[in-house]
């Protein structure tokens, strides 16, 4: 009997909430924006959005398309560009100089308070 390879979609990042329009749990996954699984229960939504999901990849593999890699097992190098207006970094820069540290300090502060 030959057994049918099924891809690997539990290492994406899945969320489940409630939805009071639909009157049930929908479960959302970001690395795939546009798919959605609605369901009764939260295992449900989530067991049924990764078998949609399991389908997806299957058929973007076959047909040769890149396949969205998981946001746990991308590598990030802790640093971003952040385009801000001219007025917006000066009052920034005047706010962390009057709290006694760099720009970068305090928006990593304001950043982590969010």
């Amino acid at each position: 009997m030959e057994t049918e390879s099924r891809p690997e979609v539990s290492h994406y990042t899945y969320r489940v909430t409630w939805s009071v329009e639909d009157r049930e749990f929908v479960a959302t996954c970001a690395e795939f924006p546009s798919l959605s699984w609605l369901a009764p229960s939260q295992i449900d939504a989530l067991e049924g959005l990764q078998d949609l999901l399991r389908e997806t990849v299957a058929d973007m593999e076959d047909e040769g398309e890149q396949v969205p890699q998981p946001l746990a097992e991308r590598n990030y190098s802790g640093k971003f560009n952040l385009r801000v207006g001219e007025s917006l970094h000066r009052e920034l820069a005047i706010q962390a100089a009057e709290d006694g540290m760099s720009l970068n300090q305090y928006v990593l502060r304001k950043l982590r308070a969010a």
